[in-house]
């Protein structure tokens, strides 16, 4: 993703993150049949907020997102409305498996982690900044 700069209104911006949500207790409901449709519901959620996904997977208890935004996203806003669209939507399609792990309509942790990622090291553009060409 060399590049791939996002153009909006009067900024240009290439923000990418690192989100992980994991399920209420890490209880191991996922399986591999379930990942799919949660891939899709996430595809279209962060198209609906002019996002892109880069990438997608998951294990049992937990999944990993990265995907790009815009600087006028608020992150948390994103990551709520994610987490509760996709709760219930898995839940609509996968009711018998999630209710043998969960009595209430529950599927995520109430926490999560996201990290800002790049294309480059902290050093390489640290490097890039020093070596600006400072005016007189």
């Amino acid at each position: 993703m060399k590049n791939d700069f996002v153009s909006k209104g009067s900024f240009v911006s290439d923000l990418k993150v690192h989100l992980v949500l994991t399920t209420k207790y890490r209880r191991k409901v996922f399986t591999g049949e379930m990942l799919k449709p949660l891939h899709e519901v996430f595809l279209d959620l962060l198209t609906k907020w002019d996002c892109k996904l880069v990438e997608f997977n998951g294990e049992e208890d937990h999944i990993h997102l990265l995907f790009q935004y815009h600087p006028d996203v608020a992150l948390s806003n994103l990551v709520n409305n994610l987490k509760s669209v996709s709760s219930r939507k898995l839940r609509q399609e996968f009711e018998e498996r999630v209710n043998q792990f969960y009595r209430k309509d529950v599927l995520w942790n109430g926490s999560y982690f996201v990290a800002s990622c790049g294309g480059v090291t902290i050093s390489t553009l640290r490097k890039y900044i020093e070596q600006q060409d400072t005016p007189d």
